[in-house]
């Protein structure tokens, strides 16, 4: 039998439940939505694929509320966006000591990612707090 070829080192590299969101390049292969009302925070390719991890308070309506207190997630699999114009639709939350957390621009849904201040040319995309099509 022929012998089967080799996985694609993209594919090995990625997470099982990222793999079919990355492409070869390691950017975001679908858009990029907000999980509670659809709105689109990122097109096709904008972002690339990171593995970091950060510690994102819980999802709550409003994410000064979520920001204020309560628990959290310590989240590994992100949209790296390099430039803060790249996002279609993104809000951003007061700072919370030197960090901004990104929530849905529409519906304030989050937060969906998080942003340093001390440096300006990273915004994080979490994973799992998003939906992708």
């Amino acid at each position: 039998p022929p012998a089967s070829p080799p996985p694609s080192p993209t594919a090995a590299a990625a997470t099982p439940g990222s793999a079919e969101l990355v492409c070869a390049q390691g950017r975001n292969l679908k858009a990029v939505l907000c999980q509670r009302c659809g709105s689109r925070v990122l097109l096709p390719g904008a972002a690339t694929f990171a593995c970091r991890e950060l510690l994102l308070p819980a999802m709550k309506k409003k994410a000064v509320a979520a920001a204020a207190g309560g628990g959290g997630d310590v989240l590994r699999e992100h949209w790296l966006v390099r430039d803060m114009f790249s996002f279609e639709n993104v809000g951003f939350t007061r700072d919370v000591g030197n960090v901004k957390f990104l929530v849905c621009a529409d519906c304030e849904a989050g937060p969906i990612g998080w942003h340093c201040l001390d440096d300006k040319d990273s915004f994080y995309v979490a994973l799992e707090r998003v939906a992708h099509e």
